[in-house]
């Protein structure tokens, strides 16, 4: 099952390569395209460690966040 932090990831080099070429092709320089590119994904790094930060389990919960059946 894909988490929210395997979506981030797959997203960084995505938003990296995607919007430096779309940025290129629309006649940007690629030493503009590129640092402007890294701020989204900057901004995905940023969103998962500070936004949605990592948490331990806790008593009652499994790694997946999921409450068990019992």
């Amino acid at each position: 099952m894909m988490g929210y932090y395997d979506l981030v990831l797959g997203l960084i080099p995505l938003a990296l390569a995607g919007i430096t070429g779309s940025l290129v092709v629309a006649g940007m320089a690629l030493t503009t395209a590129i640092p402007l590119a890294s701020l989204v994904s900057v901004f995905l790094i940023g969103h998962a460690m500070f936004v949605r930060t990592p948490t331990t389990p806790t008593h009652g919960q499994e790694a997946g966040g999921y409450r068990s059946a019992d």
